[in-house]
């Protein structure tokens, strides 16, 4: 099987998220782009607040993922410049769509998206623990408010926390408004289950950003995007997600993964075995960085 990691390099961050259990977002102007090759959500989806992330899918769907899984792409889309406005001044959060670490070189940052899962965030703190690995776990509003113990335990954990909105809709029409809200709404949900914890990074559902960049640095959190995602919403089975992760590496690169929103077991495992295999190989790892 052809491999689905894709890097993004200096690109547009956050593009290839999974929309919908596994579609990818359409390119720039609609336009899809390598691995995006896949239908857009189904009708119905409203894009303003409530309208929630439905199980299941089409066959239409899935015949798209099928045919999305065979592209890797090194992708980059000019209208990412848009939210690159330069090194943040006096230490505030900038709109800057970070998706590097913040050593570089042989670094990696692993970060972790839809919890948290009771069925396989704690195995995944297990590993982490265990392997001496810091991440950072991008939160959906409405598991914190299911499970507020495993926030906990991820905090406890020495991990780092980004608010991946309330309810995972696509946000990429939303008025600022509602985007604010919405953030206010998620970090608060955090927050109350982890009272004075930290959210430094925002990250947008499904990488659809709008104008939520500028709405987050306003709160405080820098948006967080990624260089290399490899396609763990839709279980290959862990040993192509231990090759999808070795080969799509490149220095410097924020990485994402799921602990959340189905069966990430496959996840977990590869997790437990790239982190000594990458380590062998000289990398470290790192945390993303801290402003664009």
């Amino acid at each position: 099987m052809a491999r689905s990691a894709t890097r993004n390099g200096a690109g547009e961050p956050g593009r290839n998220e999974t929309r919908e259990h596994g579609a990818p977002r359409p390119g720039p102007g609609g336009a899809r782009q390598g691995r995006d090759a896949a239908p857009p959500a189904p009708a119905g989806r409203t894009g303003r607040p409530g309208a929630r992330r439905r199980p299941g899918g089409s066959p239409l769907l899935a015949t798209g993922l099928c045919l999305a899984a065979v592209a890797v792409t090194a992708a980059t889309a000019p209208a990412a410049q848009a939210h690159r406005p330069g090194p943040a001044q006096g230490g505030k959060a900038t709109p800057a769509i970070v998706d590097s670490t913040r050593h570089g070189g042989n670094t990696v940052a692993l970060t972790f998206d839809d919890g948290p899962n009771p069925a396989d965030t704690p195995r995944l703190l297990r590993v982490l623990r265990e392997q001496r690995v810091k991440a950072v776990f991008c939160l959906w509003g409405d598991h914190v408010e299911a499970h507020p113990e495993l926030v906990r335990k991820i905090v406890a954990g020495g991990h780092t926390l980004c608010n991946h909105s309330m309810h995972h809709d696509d946000m990429g029409a939303w008025s600022e408004e509602e985007i604010r809200a919405d953030l206010r709404r998620t970090s608060a949900a955090i927050r109350k289950a982890a009272p004075g914890a930290r959210i430094p990074y925002f990250r947008a559902p499904y990488g659809s950003w709008g104008k939520s960049p500028e709405v987050a640095a306003g709160l405080g959190m820098q948006p967080l995007g990624w260089r290399l995602v490899v396609g763990d919403w839709d279980p290959p089975g862990t040993d192509e997600l231990v090759s999808r992760l070795e080969e799509g590496l490149t220095p410097g690169a924020v990485v994402l993964l799921h602990d959340g929103g189905g069966d990430r077991s496959q996840t977990v495992a590869a997790v437990e075995r790239i982190i000594p295999k990458l380590r062998s190989q000289g990398w470290r790892f790192d945390r993303p960085a801290r402003r664009g």
